[in-house]
């Protein structure tokens, strides 16, 4: 059972980062790491895999798209998948996605079914994989995954960088996919993914803009943003980057900036997004970032926004391809440098940031934190092979680190299994890791 009222309610992880404040804890469960021996099983599928999901206990589904970024046209697709061998059981016909390549998000809403938000389109499926409907977004723009409100209502937004038109929140109902109310057309661009907080009786989404971060209420049957809290984040492009998802913890919403890597501006400056005559040289995330400034760790409080930050680590022309993890218990958020290499637990109190650790590894992806041992999983990339590793919050310390024997990492998204065990999702790759 989980406490997330849009879902299915016997999904402990029924949509990415296990809820609508993206915070990424496993509340229930350890994986005890420390030596053992882990087992590994690796599928090698040639898919962009990006997320799993739980819908009852032992059920798991996988969605994703394709890296077609030349050649046949992409589409999206979802899979039915084994949790003991990671072998297919189901899997959806070709999911229409508007020849966009980008990741979109896959969630297990109240009925039960399955919705996938892939490009311009959204599916709804039965837990067998079969489509029950398909609805083409008003935007024809990839979209950068999705939220189930409070109100049973799905919300989704395309993603657009700076030198492109505004962003669009799109609002339906999660059952019949109907459009409810006009969609919103926001103030600026938005790459970052939505974050969601239903407090006091009032539904806010927070989305990453531009320069600013922007608030939207939710009303019956439209959207509106709020002009009163809109807070700054960045000013000079040359010097700061873009920000990628926030995670909303401890009365605060947290960012990383420096998101909009080359790689992502290569596959945003096409439409069909990521489609391309011949193969780009710039689809490597590991490039030099466009821009001098190091990776920042910033925080706005939920009431005032008022905004806190620091620089974790020393070197210029930082990056990242995900949002960090606020460990609200421990007042300690995890950061890291994705182009530069190093992770770091950041301890805070008021005003103030303090590096409590940090490890020579290089993470891209969205990692998970189990509550009740400390245990944070994420990946480290050594330009051969994919790693998890799993660290100890409290100590600092590598607990374990298991190779995947995967050939490319990306920001993709890493979810809890059903027993001491982790999912793994990325380009070309997933794996499931059990201790």
């Amino acid at each position: 059972m989980n406490s997330l009222t849009g879902y299915y309610k016997n999904s402990p992880w029924p949509v990415e980062c296990g809820g609508n404040k993206r915070q990424k804890i496993v509340s229930n469960g350890v994986l005890n790491s420390k030596n053992k021996k882990p087992k590994v099983i690796t599928k090698i599928n040639n898919r962009w895999n990006v997320m799993f999901v739980h819908r009852n206990q032992g059920e798991l589904f996988l969605g994703g798209t394709m890296p077609s970024f030349i050649g046949p046209k992409p589409f999206g697709w979802v899979q039915k998948i084994n949790p003991d061998d990671l072998s297919v059981i189901e899997e959806t016909p070709k999911l229409k996605c508007g020849d966009h390549i980008w990741c979109g998000a896959i969630a297990v809403n109240q009925d039960g079914n399955i919705l996938k938000v892939n490009g311009s389109y959204v599916h709804l499926l039965d837990n067998s994989c079969n489509v029950i409907k398909e609805k083409k977004l008003s935007v024809n723009q990839a979209h950068n995954g999705f939220l189930i409100l409070s109100d049973y209502t799905l919300v989704t937004k395309d993603i657009r960088l700076t030198n492109d038109d505004e962003s669009t929140l799109t609002r339906l109902d999660s059952k019949t996919l109907e459009t409810i109310g006009d969609p919103l057309t926001l103030p600026e661009p938005s790459m970052g993914r939505i974050a969601s907080l239903f407090e006091n009786g009032i539904e806010y989404i927070y989305i990453p803009g531009k320069q600013k971060i922007w608030r939207v209420i939710v009303h019956n049957n439209k959207m509106e943003i709020d002009y009163s809290w809109n807070p700054f984040y960045r000013h000079d492009d040359k010097k700061q980057g873009l920000a990628w998802d926030g995670c909303i913890s401890d009365d605060s919403i947290w960012f990383m900036d420096n998101g909009d890597i080359e790689t992502v501006r290569t596959i945003f400056s096409e439409n069909p997004n990521g489609r391309f005559e011949s193969f780009p040289q710039t689809l490597d995330w590991r490039l030099p970032a466009p821009w001098e400034g190091k990776v920042r760790l910033l925080r706005f409080n939920i009431k005032t926004g008022e905004k806190y930050s620091c620089e974790p680590f020393s070197q210029q022309k930082g990056g990242i391809i995900a949002p960090p993890l606020n460990i609200s218990k421990h007042k300690l958020c995890i950061v890291w440098d994705s182009i530069n290499g190093g992770i770091a637990g950041i301890s805070y109190n008021d005003k103030k940031f303090e590096k409590n650790w940090e490890i020579n590894i290089r993470p891209t992806m969205q990692p998970i934190y189990f509550e009740q041992s400390n245990e944070l999983v994420i990946n480290h990339f050594d330009d051969k092979s994919d790693y998890l590793v799993v660290i100890d919050v409290l100590e600092g310390k590598i607990l374990s680190k298991v190779n995947l024997r995967t050939p490319m990492a990306n920001g993709m998204f890493l979810t809890p299994g059903f027993n001491n065990d982790v999912l793994y999702c990325s380009t070309l790759a997933i794996s499931k890791v059990s201790w």
